[in-house]
């Protein structure tokens, strides 16, 4: 049957991908056969369990994920369908590799356009080589680029029919906490998704986690949880720590990089500008790292950081403040919030992003109205 499944579901992408025209060929077979290869290796989360040539630890690990699973679906009203229901370990380090580029002065990603999802500013390789060759090309034309290891990822719901999304070993040991932010922002891109917009879609999806992993984390029992909310609070609290000193980079580099500024700006003054920007950056992420107690997790990031990193880094973090508090204008309420998101889904890229702004200042009469249209 899982054979089967895996030969329907190769034939539809490989017809899906020659829409694309042969120049990126390539770039598509590779990208649906990676993907199929997955969904092909995953089983049911209870043949895991019964299987007794699986390890405690990761049995464990799987209970607690289908915990997390109809937590998602009961206290959050996130998709009840086949995700998340089938593992797969894949034994290495990432599920796939994101590439994401950007010019010597700007912050703004180059984008690439598929069908359906529209243009994003990544493009995502099954093989970290392939991935690192398409970052050397970028280079060689004079872009900054990133490569970066990317541990889940979302169809969008397109692919339940063939056994949904998957858990997988890339994640599935992760923290409890950091477990159940992932499982919960990968749901929230089945909820809602605007083509073409990722700054909005991913943080839609930061919000969600972040309100989430909350709730999660508060109705567990006691016996656990104070050590599961610790662990959490000192990972996030890092976290929000380190998001701070790159917010506060990314806003001094737009600085230099805004256009029709004086003459002292032209790029030879833009790159030494840059340049101590950046000196800057690293100086203070090493006083925030010595109040970590030997935490190193952001090193490989700020050891290569650049225009590209900081550019992807902004997706996820620029209006997901604007989400949350819409979601507190909605009376905390899962199904009234993801609505009022799929109105703004709706709207032109430009107006949504003005409203979630405005959901910041004193205020919001206006954008309230809005939000509450039938």
């Amino acid at each position: 049957m899982a054979l089967t499944r895996f030969r329907r579901a190769m034939a539809a992408g490989v017809a899906a991908a020659s829409l694309a025209g042969c120049a990126d060929m390539g770039y598509y077979w590779q990208s649906v056969s990676g993907h199929l290869t997955v969904l092909n290796a995953a089983r049911p989360v209870d043949e895991w369990l019964g299987d007794s040539q699986t390890p405690a630890p990761l049995k464990s690990r799987l209970v607690l994920a289908q915990r997390i699973r109809r937590f998602a679906v009961t206290e959050l009203s996130l998709p009840d369908n086949p995700s998340y229901h089938r593992y797969a370990d894949l034994q290495r380090s990432a599920v796939v590799w994101n590439v994401v580029a950007a010019p010597e002065f700007s912050l703004t990603l180059k984008t690439w356009c598929f069908p359906l999802a529209g243009c994003v500013g990544y493009r995502g390789y099954f093989s970290e080589p392939e991935a690192r060759a398409e970052a050397a090309r970028l280079a060689a034309q004079g872009l900054e680029t990133s490569v970066h290891g990317v541990p889940a990822y979302s169809t969008l719901g397109w692919m339940n029919w063939a056994g949904g999304d998957p858990l997988l070993s890339t994640f599935i040991r992760y923290p409890e906490g950091e477990l159940a932010r992932l499982v919960f922002h990968e749901l929230a891109h089945q909820v809602v998704y605007a083509p073409g917009d990722t700054v909005f879609n991913e943080s839609f999806a930061t919000a969600v986690e972040r309100l989430g992993v909350q709730r999660w984390l508060a109705a567990q029992p006691r016996q656990g949880r104070d050590e599961a909310l610790e662990a959490y609070l000192r990972f996030d609290g890092r976290r929000q720590q380190f998001r701070a000193l790159t917010l506060a980079t990314r806003q001094e580099l737009n600085a230099i990089y805004e256009p029709n500024k004086a003459p002292a700006h032209a790029p030879p003054a833009q790159a030494a500008l840059k340049n101590i920007a950046m000196q800057d950056f690293r100086a203070r992420y090493a006083q925030l790292k010595a109040s970590w107690d030997g935490y190193a997790g952001y090193d490989p990031w700020v050891a290569h950081a650049n225009n590209a990193s900081f550019g992807a880094q902004a997706a996820y973090d620029e209006l997901a403040p604007g989400f949350e508090a819409l979601f507190e204008r909605q009376g905390r309420d899962w199904p009234r919030f993801y609505g009022a998101v799929k109105r703004l889904a709706g709207l032109p890229r430009d107006e949504r992003h003005a409203l979630l702004n405005r959901s910041l200042l004193p205020t919001n009469a206006g954008l309230a109205a809005e939000d509450s249209r039938p």
